[in-house]
């Protein structure tokens, strides 16, 4: 996927609109068209503010992750999202959270070698 595309997806799964996405970053949807059409590459500065709006990071944005090898290391930005909310979590709270993880990510490898 491009920039361009991947851009679009984050914003549409955002439901965000072009003109939103624009006015986020102190620009026009027009100017989102064209970065999303990949008609324009934004300068790094404006590409870690469409990061920032979209809830997104420059790494997912930029690096063309294709292929399932690489497609598998890939996270998704709404589970960037989710750890974003859990980083500001106090102390106790994110060890909740971090055991619960731990507890599902156990169960997993149980039922893999129970196969």
């Amino acid at each position: 996927m491009t920039f361009g595309q991947k851009v679009t997806f984050v914003r549409r799964e955002k439901k965000l609109t072009q003109a939103q996405l624009g006015a986020a970053i102190g620009t026009t949807g027009d100017m989102v068209g064209k970065y999303e059409r990949d008609a324009i590459k934004p300068s790094i500065e404006v590409a870690a503010k469409i990061a920032d709006a979209l809830g997104s990071t420059l790494d997912y944005l930029i690096r063309g992750i294709e292929g399932s090898e690489t497609a598998e290391k890939q996270i998704s930005p709404a589970l960037i999202e989710h750890f974003n909310k859990v980083e500001r979590l106090p102390a106790k709270d994110k060890e909740h959270v971090l055991a619960v993880i731990d507890a599902f990510t156990a169960k997993l490898k149980i039922q893999s070698i129970m196969e």
